[in-house]
């Protein structure tokens, strides 16, 4: 018998190279993992990193369709970011691609290799922001409000909104 289909929603984002080519290829491999399908990819957005030093980043969140269970997810994930050259030489280094896991449907995973939701999701308007464009009603005012001091621009040419 299949899996079930779960709805995921995965945060993208890259600094180094040409970032924007990086997220927006990321987002056809992840839509083309063995049993998922792109539900909805948001805007891409500019923000400065946070935590962290570098370059500017492009983020994006996308929501999936998948049967692949949350540690398949992680591990696909990992593939592609190593496929795109990403390195890990120390925390919140800059990064050829980072693909996160921000919910795995209504699960909560604890694991030592993957926490769903992921734990820092709600301090980051660089995942808040396209995570309320495609899917608003999993963002409240408030949460946005708690990250409006964080600098973002949707790449479209609208200034992002926060509250």
């Amino acid at each position: 018998m299949p899996r079930p289909q779960v709805i995921a929603y995965v945060a993208l984002g890259a600094n180094l190279g040409d970032a924007q080519a990086t997220v927006l290829a990321a987002m056809k491999t992840v839509a083309a993992l063995p049993d998922t399908c792109l539900l909805r990819a948001s805007s891409l957005y500019r923000s400065a990193p946070y935590e962290a030093n570098g370059p500017d980043f492009i983020n994006a969140v996308i929501a999936i369709q998948t049967r692949l269970d949350g540690r398949e997810m992680l591990f696909k994930l990992q593939q592609i970011e190593q496929a795109q050259g990403r390195l890990r030489p120390f925390k919140n280094a800059p990064r050829t691609l980072d693909l996160d896991i921000l919910l795995y449907g209504d699960s909560v995973i604890a694991t030592s290799d993957l926490r769903v939701p992921h734990p820092r999701m709600w301090e980051r308007a660089f995942v808040l922001l396209p995570l309320s464009e495609i899917a608003p009603r999993l963002v409240t005012p408030a949460q946005l409000a708690q990250v409006a001091h964080q600098a973002i621009e949707r790449l479209d040419g609208h200034p992002a909104r926060l509250t």
